[in-house]
């Protein structure tokens, strides 16, 4: 099957990467990676990879509401935070509320001299979730946007292709044309008892499903 920048990550993963344990379970992982997409790349990976389109919108607007209780989520379908609790405690929706304002002052202002950042997660707070997105930049150059951001952990097979497509969604909000999202992956891992799934993606198996690890 034709490889895209995220499957070649996930083959660059079981290819190159190192082996740890942690309280999750087994890991193969890589440090300090980066992906680096533009718009036709973006659509080469949501045209060739399964991707929920619709919870994660819905997802996101929740998270933009600064909504954390978990019965709004499961209301639309999404059930993958239901291992937090009834509430989420200083996870996404703590800090994408602020997003709104954010992205209303981006398009009013549309300064490239001007870095717009979006810092997630609080040193020291109590949480059931910290988030593994830890900050959005958004810059403007020449007329375009160049969105960065910065995962200090990712789960390859669930919470990568999540956060792309989120990230996309996000781009979309201002006005401007995007030119390239960029992510930088401080730890970015597959799951022991995902590999051989994995592998199965990669030969072209779009059915498989992942085991979420918490």
């Amino acid at each position: 099957m034709t490889t895209n920048k995220y499957y070649a990550m996930l083959d660059k993963i079981l290819q190159h990467g190192k082996r740890q344990s942690n309280k999750k379970g087994d890991i193969i992982y890589l440090l300090n990676e980066q992906l680096h997409l533009s718009p036709a790349d973006l659509l080469d990976i949501f045209e060739s990879h399964n991707i929920a389109r619709k919870k994660l919108r819905n997802e996101l607007s929740l998270f933009m509401a600064g909504e954390r209780d978990l019965t709004k989520y499961r209301e639309v379908g999404i059930n993958w935070w239901d291992y937090c609790g009834q509430i989420l405690i200083n996870s996404y929706p703590t800090y994408f509320e602020k997003l709104p304002g954010l992205i209303e002052q981006i398009n009013r202002e549309k300064r490239n001299s001007k870095n717009y950042v979006l810092f997630l997660g609080s040193t020291g707070a109590e949480t059931n979730q910290a988030p593994c997105l830890s900050l959005i930049q958004f810059q403007l150059e020449d007329g375009e946007l160049v969105l960065s951001a910065y995962q200090r952990s990712s789960d390859a097979n669930l919470g990568l292709p999540a956060d792309i497509y989120h990230l996309y969604l996000i781009a979309r909000q201002i006005d401007a044309p995007l030119k390239s999202i960029t992510l930088n992956l401080g730890n970015v891992h597959i799951y022991a008892n995902n590999v051989e799934r994995t592998r199965e993606l990669l030969a072209g198996n779009e059915a498989v499903r992942f085991d979420l690890n918490v």
